[in-house]
């Protein structure tokens, strides 16, 4: 016998069902030296044209999906004279996303000195560092794990991070990067 009270229960389960999975909103800053890939990656996850990117002056903000997360990248230029400006966007960020040039060997100093500015920053402290070692399609590229242990990476225990070896320009190691991202927000 079927009662009023089980067909509200199954008209409710079915609703519930069907109702999709909510979206987390997650802000990230992507930071790294000019000429890093920056702008290069973010297109590529949203599957824009890549061939002509400019240099970025001041700042892009860029919304990508991935699963149930909707990210909000604030894409910050990394020339010299901009990176004092970084801190201006920490407020309320949940990740960070840091860009290296691995093809770049004579600036792999600066680049570990900026990266050790962030990770002293109070505002971003504890949060999620993915580090893209991005170009790995050039012949010149450093591997991940020679980038990782050139700038003592594994002295970070403060987050969680991890260093992903991809290229931008072939889009290969960038989602496995953000499903990283994704496993280790603490949201």
């Amino acid at each position: 016998m079927f009662s009023a009270i089980d067909a509200t229960t199954s008209l409710l389960s079915s609703l519930f069902a069907k109702k999709p999975a909510s979206t987390k909103t997650v802000r990230m800053c992507v930071l790294g030296l000019d000429n890093a890939g920056k702008t290069t990656i973010l297109k590529a996850l949203t599957n824009e044209d890549i061939q002509y990117v400019m240099p970025t002056q001041g700042f892009n903000v860029k919304s990508l999906q991935q699963g149930n997360f909707k990210f909000e990248a604030w894409d910050l230029g990394g020339q010299k004279a901009i990176r004092s400006h970084w801190k201006n966007y920490y407020e309320k960020i949940d990740c960070i996303i840091f860009v290296i040039d691995s093809s770049d060997r004579m600036r792999m100093n600066e680049t570990g000195d900026e990266l050790q500015k962030l990770l002293e920053e109070d505002k971003l402290a504890g949060l999620p560092l993915l580090i893209y070692a991005n170009k790995q399609d050039l012949i010149s590229a450093l591997p991940a794990e020679e980038i990782e242990e050139q700038l003592c990476l594994g002295m970070i225990n403060d987050r969680p991070w991890t260093i992903a070896a991809c290229s931008a320009k072939d889009r290969e190691g960038l989602k496995e990067g953000l499903d990283w991202l994704i496993e280790n927000l603490s949201m």
